[in-house]
């Protein structure tokens, strides 16, 4: 059985991965077992429309170390959140089913960890030492995004999506005051921290498509973009 506080929490969102899921949730529990990690791994199934619910019970009843938590709504960012807030760990570290890495893990506890680390260790795709097998339209859009938030709201990293690892109990009132969610939860998150006057911190990391992006390009872009007008008129009220 798994602590009642274990060292490391895992979060992985779960939209339509019924193909996937168990394949990844078991590969984490079988590494952090492997490594003799005190953890769980809470999935946060939001809105499919295929089986994933049921294969995420399922997984619960497998594996000790798996909880779940459901939201009705399909929603990125809201998923993030709700298994964070529902995290029992010291450290809290998300991963996607089609994005993560142990290696990646291990090394960010030890930053995260050590006596004045930082807050939030990301594992940025941009950052130099990374492998970026993703295609080239995708590449550069991540690109541009992180130079829209250095120059528009100053972030430290270079990267704000994707996997990261975390000091829970330092990192929750920021992800409970969170304004957004969908593409932008873990960016205002990262923020948040950073306009607090903690640490962040990243991490070069290799990525390796597993399956193709979810969301089209086309569709991604003026969200986003609308989203970050919005996101800096909240930043910027809260900071008078």
């Amino acid at each position: 059985m798994t602590a009642a506080n274990p060292d490391v929490t895992v979060v992985m969102p779960a939209f339509n991965e019924s193909a996937m899921l168990a394949s990844s949730v078991g590969d984490v529990v079988k590494g952090l077992r492997e490594r003799n990690r005190d953890f769980e791994l809470i999935v946060v199934e939001n809105g499919s429309t295929d089986d994933t619910l049921a294969v995420a019970r399922d997984l619960v009843d497998q594996y000790a170390e798996v909880r779940l938590e459901h939201r009705v709504t399909a929603d990125y960012g809201q998923a993030l959140r709700t298994g964070l807030l529902a995290a029992r760990g010291t450290v809290v570290a998300n991963f996607d089913t089609d994005y993560y890495d142990l290696d990646f893990l291990e090394d960010a506890l030890a930053l995260v960890v050590a006596t004045d680390g930082p807050a939030i260790v990301v594992g940025s795709k941009t950052a130099k030492g990374s492998n970026d097998e993703r295609p080239w339209p995708r590449r550069a859009v991540t690109g541009v995004f992180t130079m829209i938030l250095r120059l528009l709201f100053g972030l430290h990293v270079s990267d704000t999506h994707g996997m990261k690892v975390m000091r829970r109990e330092v990192v929750e009132p920021y992800a409970r005051a969170a304004k957004f969610g969908r593409d932008l939860f873990d960016t205002e998150l990262v923020l948040r921290v950073e306009r607090a006057g903690l640490r962040t911190a990243e991490i070069p990391v290799d990525v390796h498509e597993r399956r193709p992006a979810r969301t089209s390009i086309i569709r991604r872009v003026p969200r986003t973009l609308v989203g970050l007008v919005r996101l800096a008129f909240v930043m910027r009220v809260r900071d008078r």
